[in-house]
């Protein structure tokens, strides 16, 4: 397979060059493009993140995969939103006074499609605002399927996070039944499974085998253990991203030993943490140093980093040797990677009709 990149990467490129090619053999064992360009959230630089604008933007600039995070309502539909509460993304405050602080759970889909889950990012990003973006609804994950169905001509994946499952008990096997309901379990490498919890990563692999699994990986409490012995919130620190930062694993081994449980949960890939160049927000620790993912090819692990929206940053990631990232800038990604007729943002929002 064919990788390009931009004159930004030409230093760089010997090296990346080398693990392309390992991460290409893995990728096509499993028929995931490589290297993989993740709409995290869909285009969610350019439009409220998980609505639909943002998926229909990143399916029609070419993206590989729709991602998303799973969560179940009160009454058991399967819905598409990243927090555990709903204040940062929508009205819930105004709509349900009392009930702001609420675990997704604790609605049904009716009171979720209430809520407005776009006015929010016009007034978080004045910039990029657009007055179709308020009143946009939380979507269900059938309806972000229709949208990867939608268009015959751009037909992205589906790469699926079971977020929190604790709190969902057996939506494993609720989310086997949906997509095997829309056929798509028969198509190999369309859609990817992610979490960062060990027992869904088994879980999920009980139900679906055959589905590519990613285990993503965290330096903190509860996942790889840090060296610093901290977590963000037991700090004190007010600057998330420089705390971040300065955060690695405990050891060589303690990194070692998450590889290698994936790879026995049936796992046939990671998706590590990244560091950005400038920090801010969604700047974590860097998991994705060559002796990493060197070690992660050499247990036949694929490398999917989170999450990236720089030229600079996409090229030591990918000089690196990550196999794909997970982006909020699915064009800028594509540009880097120099696929072909990749449309800017605002005009295909405009042909959208927001």
């Amino acid at each position: 397979m064919r990788i390009c990149v931009l004159p930004l990467a030409f230093a760089l490129l010997s090296t990346f060059d080398v693990h392309a090619e390992e991460g290409a053999s893995l990728a096509q064992a499993s028929s995931i493009p490589h290297p993989a360009v993740i709409a995290h959230r869909g285009a969610s630089f350019d439009a409220p993140e998980s609505t639909t604008p943002a998926y229909l933007l990143a399916r029609e600039l070419g993206a590989d995969y729709l991602e998303m995070d799973l969560q179940r309502t009160r009454d058991d539909v399967l819905v598409v939103v990243h927090d555990d509460v709903l204040t940062r993304t929508s009205d819930v405050a105004q709509r349900f006074p009392g009930r702001e602080n609420k675990p997704v759970s604790d609605f049904t889909l009716a009171e979720l499609k209430s809520l407005d889950a776009g006015s929010w990012f016009n007034q978080a990003y004045p910039q990029r605002a657009r007055k179709a973006f308020a009143g946009q609804r939380i979507l269900t994950l059938d309806e972000v399927i229709d949208i990867a169905e939608g268009d015959p001509d751009r037909r992205p994946g589906l790469y699926i996070e079971t977020k929190v499952p604790g709190q969902f008990p057996g939506i494993e096997r609720q989310l086997k039944a949906r997509l095997q309901a829309r056929g798509w379990l028969d198509q190999p490498g369309r859609v990817i499974l992610q979490t960062f919890d060990r027992n869904s990563l088994a879980l999920l692999h009980e139900e679906m085998p055959q589905v590519p699994k990613i285990l993503l990986l965290w330096v903190g409490k509860g996942s790889i253990e840090p060296k610093s012995g901290q977590d963000f919130a037991d700090s004190g620190e007010q600057d998330k991203a420089a705390f971040y930062a300065r955060q690695a694993p405990k050891d060589t081994q303690e990194f070692l030993r998450w590889l290698d449980a994936a790879k026995a949960a049936g796992a046939i890939g990671t998706g590590p943490s990244a560091r950005r160049s400038d920090l801010g927000e969604q700047s974590y620790a860097d998991l994705i140093q060559p002796w990493m993912n060197q070690a992660s090819h050499a247990r036949g692990l694929l490398v999917h980093a989170y999450t990236l929206d720089a030229p600079e940053d996409f090229a030591k990631a990918m000089a690196a040797g990550v196999d794909g990232l997970f982006t909020n800038r699915a064009g800028q990604l594509l540009r880097f990677y120099n696929r072909p007729a990749v449309p800017e943002e605002a005009q295909v929002l405009d042909r959208l009709g927001y």
